[in-house]
């Protein structure tokens, strides 16, 4: 029996700037991983060209290899080396010297604050010093464009934060691109100068975090009444629909809009009992865009 094709990754048209932060966001089989190991030569396309760091990454794979740093969803390092000895070891893998090596190795010790672990086997670090760790590693050769595959993946919240002081601290020392997928979307919402949306194999979305916001999913303001007459008439005023006593309404800039809709159904005689605005996040722009959540089943708790 004849396989059915599947297209993990269909016709998606990328060109990230030098110095870039960006985000790269999607359900499970949405195609982020298949794309990522195409840009980083793991994964050869089927069709399309695709220049990374200025390469081919068909005709030219090693090329790719020598001028990016790719950080895998797993840990990079061996078990029965010490952490200095494992960063010279990848350095002289990349053509370093032997001095340059240590070099580079002392250098990214002290960045990511690895030092007081260098004579420390990796067996022996926490989920957040093996990350670094794992970082260091993908920097070694000093790449002009890094790739993170969920970095702060199964870290608990103050490690995640620690991760990433330290690849914006990396960024800021060293001008890098960082092209990154993420399963939690309030990094994404703060980090990120640009956030790339793909689904079904296809990008849906790309923009700044603030314009698919604003663009796709806009401000909200919900109100509540004290009776069912109360809501029906200020939904009507609104355009929205009520919700017994609650009525939400999705307008451009709700902080400003709020004090006016206060006062015009206050002039209808409707009996406000409390009102807020509210900012979408990432996860309101792609249940804009696709009529589900992001979070839905698809990302870890």
């Amino acid at each position: 029996m004849k396989k059915a094709r599947v297209e993990a990754v269909r016709g998606i048209d990328l060109d990230v700037e030098a110095g870039q932060l960006v985000a790269f966001l999607g359900p499970n089989g949405a195609g982020k991983s298949t794309t990522l190991r195409m840009l980083t030569t793991l994964l050869p396309p089927t069709s399309g060209t695709a220049t990374v760091a200025g390469r081919d990454v068909a005709r030219d794979p090693a090329g790719v290899r020598a001028r990016i740093g790719y950080v895998g969803q797993k840990n990079s390092a061996g078990e029965n080396h010490r952490v200095r000895d494992e960063l010279v070891t990848q350095g002289r893998c990349y053509g370093l010297s032997a001095s340059e090596a240590r070099d580079r190795a002392a250098e990214l010790l002290a960045l990511l604050d690895l030092e007081p672990l260098a004579d420390r086997k990796p067996g022996t670090l926490s989920g957040g010093q093996r990350r670094r760790l794992d970082i260091a590693l993908g920097l070694i050769h000093r790449p002009a464009l890094l790739f993170l595959d969920e970095p702060s993946t199964g870290l608990d919240p103050r490690s995640r934060a620690d991760i990433w002081a330290h690849i914006l601290r990396l960024r800021e020392t060293y001008g890098t691109t960082l092209f990154l997928t993420t399963h939690y979307l309030e990094e994404a919402d703060s980090m990120a100068e640009r956030v790339i949306i793909i689904d079904n194999g296809t990008i849906i979305a790309d923009g700044t975090a603030g314009q698919l916001k604003n663009d796709l999913a806009g401000d909200h303001i919900t109100i509540t009444t004290h009776t069912e007459r109360d809501a029906a008439e200020a939904a009507r005023i609104a355009g929205a629909t009520a919700d017994g006593l609650t009525v939400t309404s999705r307008v451009a800039g709700a902080a400003s809009a709020l004090p006016e809709l206060l006062r015009t159904l206050e002039a209808a005689g409707v009996k406000v009992a409390t009102a807020e605005t509210t900012r979408p996040t990432l996860d309101d722009v792609f249940l804009a865009l696709t009529g589900r959540s992001l979070s839905d089943d698809d990302l870890p708790a």
